[in-house]
């Protein structure tokens, strides 16, 4: 499997990173998917301290340990669950990043995570403490470089203009096209995009067709204009999956496209679309069947 460098980084990832988020809860199972995605070359791997409140960290790290030297593993932080209350808390302060770091290295067995990410952010926050927390922890050498994690162009501009921040994680497909305009920006501040949603809901599947009259909608685009827009995807090509992954990877902005994998399985069929060769030619008729949508809100201000 190829690689692609992180920004500015020394990273170097595999074209397809696995989001573990969708792992079974259960060790077994979890290796099963993680070891299949190793053998198959993929280097990189990433959770957040929220998910499963941790759990999904301390599978990775009980697999992952033996291997650690290879891959590139990213978590990310800025969320808390506090006991007793439903749900979390969004808390970005240099005090609870600082803290979270050191439960995140406990549970995914590290002595150092290679991409630490902020997980969300809002224009209310102070980014500058924020980011004076990551400066903090790459100067210590506990994390190799940081990035951010979000869907808002407002919030990613502040925080790459002021930081050394080498990675934007986002939501971006054939059907959400919303990101390229930001995709300059992203770049000249010397930060790669690490797409999610590559197949956007399963929409850019083979089971694309079930699967948009169970929606109401997608992204920007309306019921109605969804399935009016797949069904004129499908009368172009019969290999969504290849496609949708081959659309995303075309960017050179983007460092890696996020899949999620619940069995062995699920994951070899993206690794057989993956190593499906698309004509660059069909990607420019699926492009012109789309609309490059743009963010209605948290727009960067010209």
């Amino acid at each position: 499997m190829k690689k692609r460098k992180v920004g500015s980084s020394d990273l170097y990832v595999s074209e397809l990173g696995l989001g573990c988020m969708s792992l079974p809860a259960e060790l077994n199972s979890a290796r099963s998917v993680l070891d299949e995605a190793i053998e198959n070359g993929i280097n990189y791997f990433d959770t957040a301290d929220l998910y499963d409140k941790g759990t999904n960290e301390e599978l990775i790290g009980a697999v992952l340990k033996e291997k650690r030297n290879d891959l590139i593993i990213a978590t990310k932080a800025g969320n808390k669950w506090t006991p007793g209350k439903d749900g979390w808390e969004w808390d970005p302060s240099k005090k609870h990043i600082m803290s979270a770091v050191k439960d995140s290295l406990r549970r995914l067995q590290l002595d150092t995570i290679d991409l630490y990410q902020l997980h969300g952010g809002t224009m209310d926050d102070n980014a500058e403490e924020t980011i004076e927390a990551f400066e903090a922890l790459k100067t210590e050498g506990v994390i190799r470089e940081y990035g951010i994690s979000s869907i808002r162009p407002n919030v990613i501009q502040r925080f790459l203009e002021n930081s050394s921040a080498v990675s934007v994680m986002m939501q971006y497909s054939l059907l959400d096209r919303r990101p390229e305009e930001y995709f300059p920006m992203i770049k000249q501040c010397g930060a790669s995009v690490v797409t999610r949603g590559t197949i956007a809901k399963g929409l850019l599947t083979d089971e694309s067709m079930e699967r948009v009259t169970k929606m109401g909608g997608f992204a920007s685009y309306s019921h109605a204009d969804l399935q009016r827009t797949v069904q004129s995807l499908s009368e172009i090509t019969t290999d969504f999956h290849a496609a949708a992954l081959a659309f995303n990877l075309r960017q050179p902005v983007v460092a890696s496209a996020l899949i999620g994998s619940r069995t062995s399985e699920q994951l070899q069929q993206t690794l057989d679309a993956y190593r499906t060769p698309v004509d660059p030619k069909l990607l420019d008729e699926l492009e012109k069947v789309t609309v490059q949508h743009g963010y209605e809100e948290h727009r960067v201000e010209s």
